[in-house]
C-alpha cells in the first residue's frame, strides 16, 4: 500500500515536505485492535497539521510490551487499516 512506509523513507519525505512548509503530526501506539477512540483521535490529530504520520509498534515490540504471546492484529494488517483511513497520510512500523 502506497502509505505504508518504511523510516528512511518517512524521513526523505518529512524532509521534502518541510521545505515546502507542510506540518507534519506525528502520533504512535499499538493499534492492535482499532476502535473508535482511535479513529477519532486520528481525526483529531490530523487537524493539528498537514501530514498526519502514525507509527505502530511491530509484533515484536508489541510481544514485549503488553506481554503477550501474539498481537490480536499482525502489524501488516493493522498498518493496513490504519493506511485505510482517510485522515492518515502515512503510517510506519517500528520496533
Amino acid at each position: 500500500m502506497a502509505k505504508i512506509k518504511t523510516i528512511e523513507e518517512m524521513e526523505r519525505i518529512r524532509c521534502s515536505a518541510a521545505k515546502l512548509g507542510h506540518k507534519f503530526v506525528f502520533t504512535n501506539g499499538c493499534f492492535d485492535i482499532l476502535h473508535v477512540g482511535h479513529l477519532r483521535s486520528l481525526a483529531e490529530a490530523k487537524k493539528l497539521g498537514t501530514i498526519l504520520t502514525v507509527a505502530i509498534n511491530s509484533d515484536e515490540s508489541l510481544k514485549k510490551l503488553k506481554n503477550m504471546n501474539q498481537p490480536v492484529t499482525c502489524e501488516a494488517e493493522r498498518a493496513e487499516l490504519l493506511a485505510g483511513l482517510s485522515c492518515v497520510d502515512y503510517v510506519v512500523i517500528f520496533d
